[in-house]
């Protein structure tokens, strides 16, 4: 019997980014079927994989060096795009990273995990599949690695990965997609509109169960949140929050009354 842990490891480390997504949309189904084992306590070694698995292109840029992403062209409109299915391709990829890197954990933070990836797979899949609408493929320009960057800083510590990556980076999303929507509704792209809302919605529970285990992992070390995500920020060179927020996606994420406040007066 396949094992999840495992396998995620397996998923993650293929640079095929179609069988990556069709093997992990296969994982996610044969777990719901009780057909996937779950060994918690397993150390992986993945010393001889170069992770994450990644296609040849697009090409990885500092954030500066990225193209400009204009909405008057269609070739702007798809490097737009191109930015956010590349955001997803790392997002399934951090998902993966999450499930087999950190042992240990009670059974229903690697389900969760797993759904986040399955969930990020589709983002992917939507994204792409528009672009191609527009004569371009994801690959086809190049992008930036920021937020693998911080996936690769919080390897040593499950609750550094928990406050850093969905918690911060992908927290940022929830601030910036309904702005980007709210430009494709100006231009009538009705798809990519309809696209952006179901990101939206989903990183939502995304981002909340970051949060869930964030806090899970406090409250079992006995440290407050506020003060361990300080600490953390500061450890692993987190980027400063910057506003505007949403504040109430943020809220349903999760974010207490407490967090919401610090961040309103920044």
């Amino acid at each position: 019997m396949l094992e999840l842990r495992e396998t995620s490891l397996e998923i993650l480390a293929n640079t095929d980014v179609q069988a990556k997504v069709s093997q992990l949309y296969h994982l996610f189904d044969e777990y719901q079927h009780q057909r996937i084992a779950l060994n918690l306590s397993a150390s992986l070694d993945a010393q001889e994989l170069i992770l994450p698995g990644r296609p040849l292109k697009p090409e990885l840029v500092p954030p500066l060096q990225a193209p400009k992403r204009r909405m008057t062209t269609v070739q702007g409109r798809a490097i737009l795009l191109h930015s956010l299915a590349h955001i997803e391709f790392n997002a399934m990829n951090l998902a993966l990273d999450a499930i087999w890197r950190f042992p240990d954990m009670p059974q229903q933070y690697y389900e969760d995990w797993l759904k986040v990836a399955k969930e990020e797979a589709y983002h992917f899949s939507l994204v792409n599949e528009h672009i191609q609408s527009f004569g371009f493929t994801y690959g086809d320009f190049p992008a930036h690695n920021s937020l693998w960057e911080m996936v690769e800083r919080t390897t040593d510590a499950v609750i550094a990965r928990m406050a850093l990556v969905p918690r911060t980076m992908e927290a940022r999303g929830l601030d910036a997609v309904p702005g980007i929507r709210d430009r494709f509704k100006q231009i009538k792209d009705d798809r990519a509109v309809e696209i952006l809302e179901i990101i939206l919605n989903d990183e939502i529970g995304h981002v909340l169960i970051g949060n869930r285990w964030f806090n899970f992992l406090c409250a079992r070390d006995n440290v407050s949140p506020i003060t361990a995500y300080r600490e953390l920020a500061k450890k692993y060179h987190a980027p400063v929050l910057r506003g505007p927020f949403n504040i109430e996606a943020r809220k349903q994420a999760g974010f207490t009354s407490e967090e919401l406040s610090l961040m309103e007066s920044l």
